[in-house]
């Protein structure tokens, strides 16, 4: 009892100081519930002011910053139809010679984000298209990707308690909503992959904490939990994904964000050395980090978010860096 209520304590001090940080007036015996506390979190995660660049290398795993691309290529100021705070969580898709990507916007007055899109031919230039998605609750990580000639949006639906999958009608700009893969719970940045034959989906829940994996005949229903849910447990270092599943070599790869001990620092590569339905096992890919903070300019405190994509000259990776 003693625990709780010093946890209590805890979050209420965290909600208090923040509150005063950011403009938020907090009055004598007000009850705290979730949503308070969820707004407060975001106005910090705000404070970082994200922006989104594009990263090359010769493998996934020797990423830097190009000469010949002026990053960030985009930031909050190219939203040109609504109010936010930054852009984070890109994924790109090429069709027809263009490449598209699409983000989180959060917006200033709710602190909710948006699904919005940019599209380019060159990788160097943006153009900003509009907000696709916006639900009246929370929307990030917009997992985008084709199968069998449509295109599929994954985005976080945690707020819903929801893995929520939509279909472009018109790409890229509308969507129309398919319905859940999961619900009844708070699944943070799924993130979805086809490997022998089936679908695989990897999702962190517990406060970045925890991660787990599903995996389903169909994309569209009968998704179930492996196993040996949570394949992490307990680790806020390489628990939450960040970005997609790629291949390198004909070997399987995920990308994990680092969350400890503050939100966003770096991005972990790890190889999947065993995916079976009754069996899962991991391994770094690198000693260092793909992708991290800089120290200097628009992603000097941190970077959580690599989309990696492989071209004839290499790989390319929308990323995303916060400056403080």
């Amino acid at each position: 009892m003693k625990k709780r209520l010093c946890i209590a304590c805890s979050l209420l001090a965290t909600v208090f100081v923040a509150g005063i940080l950011h403009g938020i007036t907090i009055h004598r015996n007000q009850v705290f519930p979730y949503g308070v506390i969820r707004h407060v979190c975001r106005r910090l995660q705000a404070s970082g002011s994200f922006s989104i660049g594009i990263y090359k290398g010769c493998t996934p795993f020797t990423l830097v910053d190009p000469e010949d691309i002026a990053n960030p290529v985009l930031t909050a100021k190219d939203v040109a139809d609504a109010d936010v705070l930054f852009v984070a969580d890109p994924f790109m898709i090429a069709k027809n010679g263009k490449h598209f990507m699409f983000f989180e916007a959060l917006k200033r007055g709710t602190c909710c984000g948006v699904i919005a899109y940019a599209e380019s031919s060159d990788l160097r230039q943006w153009t900003y298209g509009k907000v696709v998605l916006d639900e009246g609750f929370h929307l990030s990580y917009p997992f985008v990707f084709e199968w069998d000639d449509s295109y599929y949006m994954i985005p976080e639906s945690a707020e819903d308690l929801s893995v929520r999958l939509y279909r472009a009608t018109e790409f890229p700009e509308a969507w129309e909503y398919v319905g859940n893969l999961l619900g009844g719970y708070r699944y943070v940045d799924p993130t979805v992959f086809r490997h022998s034959d089936k679908w695989w989906m990897f999702v962190s829940t517990g406060h970045n904490s925890i991660l787990n994996l599903y995996y389903s005949d169909d994309l569209f229903e009968g998704w179930r939990p492996h196993p040996m849910n949570p394949i992490v447990k307990s680790n806020r270092h390489t628990s939450r994904p960040a970005g997609r599943v790629v291949v390198h070599e004909d070997r399987l790869y995920r990308l994990a964000q680092d969350t400890h001990p503050s939100y966003g620092i770096q991005v972990f590569a790890f190889e999947i050395t065993d995916l079976s339905e009754t069996s899962y096992a991991e391994r770094p890919a690198a000693e260092k980090p793909i992708v991290g903070k800089t120290g200097v300019g628009w992603n000097a405190a941190g970077m959580h978010h690599a989309d990696l994509h492989q071209t004839e000259n290499g790989w390319v990776a929308a990323v995303d860096g916060r400056y403080r």
